[in-house]
């Protein structure tokens, strides 16, 4: 590297002057992070000296860290840059507006609307006589035809509506997401030492210069090099695709890297680049993710001209993997994304061609009505002059079938589900669920297992040593100082001080009379808490030995169960002290200090004679046993390397009970899951006797149940098959027993979660819920249906893996998270409930009122009214009801249960029954029971009436009071039930009602309507209410007796998913309905373009690797559904564009996973 003054920023050379203060610039620490291992340390050496001497340039000292100066800080971030990569660029509200404007049946509509107006304006000359077939109109309907134009208006301005209602939503739901993304941003703290103290600071905070500390389970916020570091191992897989762990040390390889996770050890760091200078956010800058997504448009159109097809290797490697990809993939099950979703969509596709096939039919008959009677009938010539007034008659019909077609398809659906899970995410904040994918919040409704941690989730994370064993004494309270041997206590304290991260710590309580605060590893508190006890101080020892004094540091990982440091002697040679699970530790221990202090032999029948007689009787009392040991060394250096030598020939200095108590409110949540048909697993890594005495305490077990208790070890003995493997056969014969899992590593934990996910006992497939905190939980929450990270013991590794971060890291939570996920699914079918019914009713009026009056009962503008009430702000006040306790009161649906139960059908058809008799009543006898004009075969600008104003008013306030009904889908009786604990829903249901009577009284030409009297009011209102009493009679009928019903909205079956998710990582069922149409466009059109592609290379002469490459793409097309080059162009997969291609820059093959959708 260059000397720092040659470097020049191009970007900004005012900055260059100032860089002058430190002795590096922004580009040196750049090229300085690209290098690894000795190339790094030669450069260092070479341009720097040492890693001292660095932070001497940075003005940093390695063990004080920066001084926090604000006017320091201020000029590192204007010199060096933040610690943020800038978020993509959220859309404008008239994006989302043109996005909703894209809407099909609306473009028709606007269309339709269009023609309408403009034929309003056109008068022809005497053409309006008796020869083309229309009335002779009377002098009051001058006026009336004058104001033809109001329709096409009204119908526009509706649709203007719509569109705004649909973009404020997706605007708020944007910004609701965004917030919800700053919120885990900001929560994310990483510990830096400023000014000699140990801070939390929030990640953005981070400066060039900041001495870190990191720790095992760290996710890296920014690039550093390592000055002091134990037993560190870093998976860097993140950025460079190698799954192997990368051990750090200051001769090796000292660069730490952004967004990669510490796996093991601890140590500190200088931080070296941060945002958009760290390896991270220079991929982040390539891949132009800070830049909007005009350039990924332009992007997307050039695709086809090699960019996805020069990535499209790496994405599927093809040629040999593709083989080895297309075996596996028939094996393994995918990961299925939203079931609700898929449901709906499905639903959705379903009613749209109904409505579709119902709106074309309307329109026929309605012409062919008209055509039949005005020339078959009357035999009417076609008069030229006449045309423009046919014309407009076509245009009405035409309108007629639209709307038709706008009240069948329930757009309204898609809303409803985003209002119902925005609603509930923001809500489930408050209930400490923080969730970061919105498909978990509906999963965990349908939970069917929860497997759960012990520490901090069913117990209280607040450790206290209780018992301990020392000198051939086993104390059942604390012992006095005084009773202890000066040897046995001094080992006691120094073993606990030194041995334990210097991370942990207890500090005074935060208010008078509380307890101590535990910071740090809570098991590493409870024993420096022990040593508090005993009247001895740990800080005097850890000021006597700092940390970079230990000569060797093997830090707690899942295999070893324990950890040791060693440090050397005063006089010469070397002593280790090592702690861990007590039967793992005592099984090295060869010796133990006796009641003087003196070490005496340990031999096997001792240690099966204290197992028998100390640690059992620990852990059946729910204690933790932890056993703390010592080995000296003489001068001559062992080889450290070899752990198994090292760790042996020890000397046992005491075994200590830890207690760590249930959490009051477990044994309440646990006994709810029961009864909401949840099972509750634990699996934990303590002792045996410990957890079945916790498990107990908490209720996952109950004496004399038929439930097993397994210890890893046993478990895996069970499961596997001669050669190790797990045989899904075995574990289908444990896993429904099993409560317990005690002893268990990180992959036990996964084992299990993927085989009772994998299994196929039972009518159900087990919908899984897994609660981790360590890094090695990552893969067990990834594989799981819903995954809970601990948002306060939880590492950042775990949190990344999660769906969902437990803000108070407490069992109660997930029962929540639950409740919240049945209740979306409850408000979901709830507005299903209500919106079919106005379907059907509303099709079956417009289109029966169409063939025989020539004319649809409720006008466009009305329908349009309707179809707003019906969808936006129903979907507002039915998705939005608060949960309640009944809830947890039923099993799981399970996931193929359908959307619309028995019971629902039979209320919707019910409903539907009674509606349309008021109607058809109404459009055929109305005139005659209100003693009005009739309304019916009005001519074709005739001024509204009151007769079809009474029906469309009675129509609303049916709808109005159904929406009440709908409140409850389980027959239930009382449908006010806790109606007043949802203050939207009142306000939506007397906001329509206040809008209905002013566009009946003010609505006039516009909404066809005019003003009713008082009396006509009443009897609107009347009817509407019977709506409350027929849905009484409705739940009076068992729906066992109505054999007839059917059920709808199911999910898609296995034979179905199996066949169109070839070559895909995830399933989303939503897109599959939509992309079945898709792939055959698709493949016509990959085929075009190759032929086009060919004659151009021919034509122009020019490479043939392009054409070759799409060629061998267009193959790979036949092979499977959807190759990943196309599909990275084509289907709308949910992910950023950054993430996708960084995917394919990054990392071996990530399967396909497309930017943006192309229409």
């Amino acid at each position: 590297m260059t000397n720092p003054t040659e470097h020049a920023l191009p970007a900004n050379s005012m900055v260059e002057s100032r860089e002058g203060d430190f002795g590096c610039t922004v580009m040196d620490l750049r090229k300085l992070m690209e290098l690894r291992s000795t190339d790094a340390i030669n450069q260092i050496d070479v341009h720097y000296g040492s890693v001292m001497n660095l932070c001497s340039r940075l003005k940093t000292n390695p063990v004080e860290g920066l001084s926090g100066n604000p006017a320091d800080l201020e000029k590192r971030k204007h010199v060096f840059g933040q610690n943020l990569i800038p978020p993509k660029k959220a859309k404008t509200f008239l994006e989302l507006v043109w996005e909703a404007l894209q809407d099909v049946t609306l473009i028709i509509l606007e269309i339709a609307a269009i023609i309408s107006l403009v034929l309003s304006f056109y008068r022809p000359p005497g053409g309006e006589n008796e020869q083309c077939g229309l009335p002779v109109s009377s002098p009051e309907d001058e006026g009336e035809a004058e104001a033809g134009w109001i329709e096409g208006a009204a119908i526009l301005f509706s649709v203007i509506i719509v569109v705004l209602v649909t973009a404020f939503n997706d605007w708020s739901k944007e910004k609701q997401f965004r917030g919800l993304q700053n919120r885990i941003e900001k929560e994310q703290k990483f510990s830096v030492i400023r000014n000699g103290h140990i801070i939390q600071l929030p990640v953005a905070e981070i400066v060039v210069g900041d001495i870190a500390q990191i720790k095992y389970g760290d996710l890296l916020p920014a690039d550093g090099i390592l000055i002091q570091g134990n037993d560190l191992k870093i998976d860097e897989s993140s950025l460079t695709g190698e799954s192997d762990h990368v051990k750090k040390s200051l001769e090796r390889d000292p660069m730490l890297l952004s967004g990669t996770h510490v796996m093991e050890g601890s140590g500190r760091m200088v931080v070296t680049a941060v945002g958009v200078n760290s390896q991270t956010g220079i991929i982040f800058t390539l891949l132009g993710a800070s830049e909007g997504e005009e350039e990924e448009k332009k992007k997307k159109a050039k695709t086809q001209d090699g960019v996805a097809l020069e990535i499209q290797p790496l994405n599927s490697q093809e040629g040999i993997d593709s083989e080895e990809k297309e075996k596996k993939a028939t094996k393994l099950p995918k990961k299925e994304k939203s079931v609700l979703q898929g449901k709906l969509t499905r639903l959705a596709v379903q009613i749209g061609k109904a409505g579709l096939i119902m709106s074309a039919i309307t329109v026929l008959i309605l012409i062919l009505y008209f055509v039949i009677d005005n020339f078959v009938i009357h035999r009417r010539p076609w008069l030229p002059e006449c045309t423009p007034i046919y014309i407009q008659y076509f245009v009405k019909f035409f309108i007629i079938g639209i709307t038709v077609l706008v009240v069948a398809v329930p757009e309204g659906l898609p809303l409803a589900v985003t209002i119902s899970l925005a609603y509930s995410v923001k809500k489930m904040m408050k209930d400490n669920n923080l969730v970061r994918h919105l498909d978990a919040c509906e999963t965990m409704g349908n939970a069917t297992a929860i497997c759960s941690d012990k520490t901090g989730t069913l117990t209280m994370n607040r450790m206290t040593v209780v018992q301990a064993y020392i000198g051939d004494t086993h104390y059942h309270q604390l012992p006095d100082p005084d009773v202890l041997a000066p040897k046995v206590l001094d080992l006691i304290v120094n073993s606990i001080s030194i041995n334990s991260a210097y991370t942990s710590k207890i500090l005074p309580p935060e208010k008078e009379g509380g307890l101590p605060r535990q910071v740090g590893n809570k098991t590493e508190c409870a024993l420096l808490g022990f040593v508090a006890d005993l009247k001895q101080d740990y800080h005097a020892v850890r000021s006597e030995v700092p940390e970079e004094k230990l000569y060797k540091v093997y830090t707690f990982n899942s295999v070893r169960k324990s950890m040791s440091t060693v440090i050397e002697k005063p006089g010469g040679g070397f002593r280790m002290y090592s702690k861990g699970a007590s039967e793992i530790i005592l099984r090295k221990c060869n010796r133990i200090l006796d009641k003087k202090g003196e070490a005496v032999p340990f031999k096997n029948k001792d240690r099966d004679e204290m197992v028998r007689t100390v640690i059992e009787p620990m852990a059946c009392e729910g204690l933790r046993t932890i056993c703390i040991a010592y080995r000296d060394f003489s001068d001559v250096e062992p080889p450290w390397d070899n752990e198994a030598e090292i760790l042996t020939e020890l000397t046992c200095i005491a075994v200590v009970g830890i207690e760590d108590p249930v959490r009051p409110e477990v044994p309440d949540a646990i006994a709810k899951c029961k009864r909401a048909g949840i099972t509750v697993r634990m699996v934990t890594g303590d002792n045996i006797n410990t957890a079945r005495a916790i498990a107990t305490k908490c209720g996952i077990v109950t004496p004399g149940d038929d439930f097993l208790c397994l210890e890893g070890k046993e478990f895996n003995r069970l499961i596997r098959n001669e050669k190790g493997e797990v045989e899904q056969e075995k574990l289908d014969k444990i896993w429904p027993k099993l409560r317990v899992l005690a002893r268990s590593s990180p992959t036990d934990k996964h084992t299990l979660v993927k085989g009772i996910i994998d299994s196929t006992v039972g009518e159900q497939r087990q919908v899984v819920a897994v609660t981790g905190d360590g890094t090695n939980d990552g893969p067990a929450l990834k594989k799981a249906d819903v995954g809970f990270a601990m948002g306060i013991a939880g590492t950042d590794v775990a949190k990344e893996a999660s769906d969902i971060i437990l803000t108070d890291d407490n069992f109660t939570s997930i029962v929540k998270a639950v409740m919240w996920g049945r209740n979306v699914y409850d408000s979901i079918s709830k507005f299903l409930q209500f919106q079919l019914t106005v379907n059907v009713v509303a099709v079956i009026v417009a289109f029966t009122g169409a063939c025989i009056t020539q004319d649809s009962p409720l006008k466009a503008v009305q329908m349009l009214w309707v179809n707003l009430i019906m969808d936006t702000f129903a979907s507002l006040a039915l998705a939005t009801e608060p949960p309640t306790e009944s809830l947890l009161k039923r099993r799981p649906y399970g996931r193929n249960k359908p959307l619309i139960s028995r019971t629902m059908m039979k209320n919707i058809l019910g409903h539907a029954v009674y509606q349309l008799t008021v109607i058809f009543l109404l459009v055929f006898a109305g005139e005659k029971l209100f003693d009005i004009d009739s309304g019916r075969k009005a001519p074709l600008h005739s001024p509204p009436s009151q007769h079809y104003t009474i029906i469309f008013n009675t129509f609303v306030l049916m709808q109005l009071f159904n929406e009440i009904n709908s409140r409850k889908i389980h027959g239930e009786r009382n449908v006010f039930a806790g109606i007043f604990r949802n203050l939207i829903f009142c306000s939506v249901v007397l906001g329509t009602f206040i809008s209905q009577i002013i566009i009946v009284e003010f609505g006039g030409k516009p909404f066809s309507c005019t003003k009713l009297t008082l009396s006509q009011w009443f009897w609107c209102l009347f009817i509407g209410i019977g709506e409350l009493l027929w849905g009484q009679v409705i739940s009076t009928i068992p729906t066992q007796s109505l054999k007839f019903l059917k059920e709808a909205g199911h999910g898609t079956t296995k034979e179905e998913i199996t066949k169109d998710a070839e070559g895909l990582d995830e399933i989303d069922h939503a897109e599959m309905e939509l992309r079945r149409g898709q792939i055959l466009w698709f493949r016509g059109l990959n085929r075009i373009q190759t032929q086009i592609d060919v004659i151009n290379t021919f034509q122009t002469g020019a490479s043939f690797k392009g054409v070759l490459k799409r060629q061998s793409m267009g193959q790979h097309l036949d092979a499977k559904h959807v190759p990943s080059s196309s599909y990275v162009t084509v289907a709308p997969v949910k992910s950023s564009p950054s993430t996708s291609v960084a995917a394919a820059v990054s990392s071996p093959p990530l399967g396909n996973q497309g930017g943006q959708s192309v229409p």
